[in-house]
């Protein structure tokens, strides 16, 4: 998106100078930094994402899939609900640049019923079914009198001590803490909050000192932090862990790591060994004229490093400011103009655990507590897309403080048909009449 958004801003589009076509699946942008708060209702679900018809007015946008490029013939094979549901094959768009940018995906490992069982934490559509999924379990402690029941209900286990596992657990945990005080049988020592990490330590982005300080303030918070821990099985609602620790669960969130998304294997072009496209500092990829990567997706030497050999980390530091160059460089090889190395200057990391407590490392600077929180805030929001998402977002938090969190799990929202199939399958008259 941010490439794009560069490129309709650079290229004389209106002179039929280029014409520029973005496939993507969804028709928006999620900004994930976010997705923790909107899981636990401190930002509203539609505002960490941009819809990019919106943002992207000058561009074509084809909502669609990729399944293979033939860079030979200059053409990439798209799949598009419309084709999907005519039964037809894909159809084949040509190009003259292709940039590619689709990021990554959770990588799954092999661990029996994690697919049965498991839940990610890398779209909205996850962190919201999430929230849901939390608040329910709080439901069914409240309501049952199975003990088995009600301990598992009340166990949340989260693999990964990255960015995404810490803080989804902090800020859910902080959620269910406040929820509680409106069910009257349940204590916040009843519920058992888990973060299996499978290194010695959690956060390395932040730092050795900063991530200690992470480690006593969620175990303050009474949440058990299973450092050097794997988690080998989670069939039958029973985490099992490499510790021998048995866990009856019904909640075990996977955020152990992402891996580059598999349509890169159906492109034919270069991959390093952890399947990422072998880009030069430029971000060409190598051996391909024409063909730009950036993002997760990309493996692009860091020159600023002290050493050879060191790539840039797939986050979204450095995705952005990648977009950027990348999207000069095209225009750049269009008008016959040298191009620009991607070279960077490390800004920091930023992580919350929860309201009111986050931990910071910026230009040197160590931040914990509350303001390292309050710099978390300031500086994603900074790096919100559009300025309509920035303002709505501050007028959220703003609104948040000044009145109480909501709790209502909406889960009915993930299976919308399902009350009136039932109706339907009962004839329409099976039930009572509602009010």
């Amino acid at each position: 998106m941010y490439t794009a958004l560069q490129l309709q801003r650079k290229l004389r589009l209106k002179r039929g100078e280029a014409e520029i076509m973005v496939v993507e699946p969804q028709p928006y942008m999620t900004y994930q930094p976010f997705l923790p708060e909107a899981a636990a209702g401190s930002i509203s679900p539609r505002h960490v994402v941009v819809p990019l018809r919106r943002v992207l007015d000058r561009c074509r946008i084809v909502v669609g899939e990729v399944r293979s490029v033939d860079h030979d013939k200059r053409v990439a094979s798209v799949v598009t609900p419309a084709t999907e549901e005519e039964g037809g094959g894909a159809t084949e768009i040509p190009y003259d640049q292709l940039v590619i940018a689709p990021g990554s995906v959770s990588r799954i490992l092999p661990v029996p019923g994690l697919a049965d069982f498991g839940i990610g934490f890398k779209t909205v559509e996850e962190a919201i079914g999430l929230r849901n999924h939390v608040l329910e379990q709080l439901d069914i402690a409240s309501s049952t009198r199975d003990a088995g029941v009600r301990e598992a209900a009340l166990t949340f286990v989260f693999v990964g001590g990255g960015y995404a596992g810490v803080e989804a657990l902090g800020e859910l945990e902080n959620m269910a803490r406040y929820a509680l005080r409106y069910y009257h049988n349940v204590r916040v020592e009843d519920m058992k909050w888990v973060l299996v990490e499978a290194t010695d330590r959690i956060l390395p982005e932040v730092g050795e000192q900063l991530g200690r300080y992470a480690v006593r303030e969620l175990r303050g918070r009474n949440v058990d932090i299973r450092l050097e821990t794997r988690l080998e099985s989670c069939e039958h609602r029973i985490a099992v862990l490499s510790d021998g620790s048995r866990l009856p669960t019904r909640t075990v969130v996977w955020t152990a790591g992402v891996k580059p998304a598999p349509v890169l294997a159906a492109t034919g072009l270069p991959l390093n060994g952890r399947g990422r496209l072998i880009a030069d500092a430029t971000l060409r990829v190598a051996g391909h004229d024409g063909v730009w990567a950036a993002g997760d997706a990309a493996a692009v030497p860091d020159l600023t490093a002290d050493r050879e050999g060191v790539l840039c980390a797939p986050n979204a530091q450095h995705a952005v400011r990648q977009a950027k160059v990348l999207a000069g460089n095209v225009v750049a090889h269009l008008r016959g103009e040298p191009l620009t190395e991607y070279r960077h200057k490390y800004a920091g990391s930023v992580a919350s655990l929860g309201l009111h407590e986050g931990v910071a490392l910026l230009y040197g600077r160590r931040f914990k507590g509350y303001p390292a929180w309050l710099v978390h805030r300031v500086y994603h929001l900074s790096r919100m897309p559009t300025a309509n998402r920035k303002s709505k977002v501050l007028a959220e938090w703003i609104l948040s403080g000044l009145f109480k969190r909501e709790i209502v799990s909406l889960g009915s929202l993930e299976h919308p048909r399902a009350e009136f199939e039932q109706a339907a399958g009962s004839g329409g008259d099976g039930g009572r009449p509602r009010p």
